[in-house]
């Protein structure tokens, strides 16, 4: 299994050879080391723990520069790298399936409107000061919200996976590399790119 850590750069629009047109995001790519490669004779299970830098760092503090890594993650399942190998953005292809994963823009406090598409109350017909309220939430017996119940609450700001983004273009030189569609996040946000 590959994997690469990146930032998000934002979003633009490549052109086939047909001259159609479709979205592409692009991502610094942050190169790094495999720090550590666990075995299920040592440690019970096999993983590959792999090292991002991430920052230039100029821009970092005293402390932060003696730590070698900003990041460190871990991929479960066999892997022929072996301790000390360097993961770069070469290590994807053109047209390759990859997933993607990132935590998704938060969105603070939502009705049930904006939250669970709820249609609201009717905008005629005697309804006053209540036109997004969410209605009943549960029938007396019970005397209290059966759990599960969709209601006003926090949005956004979960763990998403977006599965199966083509890899349109490598850019070693910039390190760089574009994925057809949307990944989650705003821009800046850490990302992981994993081979299917």
């Amino acid at each position: 299994m590959k994997l690469i850590l990146g930032k998000k750069l934002g979003m633009t629009q490549f052109f086939d050879e047909n001259g159609t047109v479709f979205p592409v995001t692009l991502i610094e790519a942050y190169s790094g080391k495999v720090v550590q490669v666990k075995t299920e004779e040592k440690d019970g299970y096999e993983a590959v723990q792999l090292g991002f830098v991430g920052v230039d760092k100029k821009k970092l503090k005293k402390p932060q520069v003696e730590k070698p890594y900003r990041y460190l993650k871990e991929v479960r399942g066999k892997s022929e790298l072996s301790m000390g190998d360097d993961v770069l953005v070469d290590s994807f292809s053109e047209g390759e399936k990859v997933n993607v994963r990132g935590v998704s823009k938060g969105k603070g406090f939502a009705g049930g409107m904006k939250r669970h598409n709820f249609s609201g109350a009717p905008a005629s017909h005697g309804t006053k000061k209540t036109h997004r309220t969410i209605g009943s939430i549960g029938s007396a017996f019970p005397q209290r919200v059966i759990k599960g119940r969709k209601m006003p609450g926090r949005m956004g700001a979960d763990r998403v996976t977006v599965k199966n983004l083509k890899v349109v273009k490598i850019d070693s030189e910039k390190n760089t590399i574009a994925l057809c569609g949307a990944v989650p996040g705003r821009r800046g946000a850490v990302i992981i790119i994993e081979s299917i």
